[in-house]
């Protein structure tokens, strides 16, 4: 039995990978003293020796070529209580940072208070992939909030969700 290729219906190529549950972070980055940052599930590790991560943005987006412009980032990756923050960065024309507390990482990137951790990179790569740009970043500082309570923002199905209870294996 022979299987044939046929074109991908783009709704059903987004419904499919939509059943693939994501954490959500804010990618941010400084430029001339103004913030700039949107939303973005698609982060991933790329590499523990060097430590690199990469992210996937739209090719058209209008934060991201000024982030290309700073040669850095932060990722701040968001706790289940931020949903207001990730919504309000995923809007497109609006002031993103109204009422946002943030201060500056130690490479001059806005880290967004409340967040479960954040990753501070430096641009080391970025390549075309379809409708979007794949960027790699080097990670030059890091930190781990310790406060065992506080959940991931998760994506799934689209739509927020938590964590269920798990119990050991």
């Amino acid at each position: 039995m022979s299987l044939t290729c046929m074109a991908i219906d783009p709704l059903s190529f987004r419904e499919a990978l939509g059943h693939y549950a994501s954490g959500i972070t804010v990618i941010t980055s400084c430029v001339e003293g103004e913030p700039i940052g949107f939303t973005c599930q698609s982060f991933y590790s790329v590499s523990m020796n060097p430590p690199l991560v990469s992210f996937s943005v739209m090719a058209r987006s209008a934060s991201y070529p000024r982030i290309r412009q700073a040669g850095r980032f932060a990722v701040n990756i968001l706790s289940a209580e931020q949903v207001s923050i990730s919504n309000q960065f995923a809007l497109r024309g609006t002031d993103k940072w109204h009422g946002v507390e943030w201060q500056a990482s130690p490479l001059g990137n806005p880290l967004i208070a409340g967040s479960l951790h954040w990753l501070d990179c430096e641009i080391h790569a970025e390549y075309v992939a379809g409708d979007h740009l794949i960027v790699m970043g080097e990670v030059k500082a890091l930190n781990l909030q310790v406060a065992a309570s506080t959940q991931p923002l998760l994506y799934y199905k689209g739509q927020y969700c938590n964590l269920a209870a798990s119990s050991a294996v």
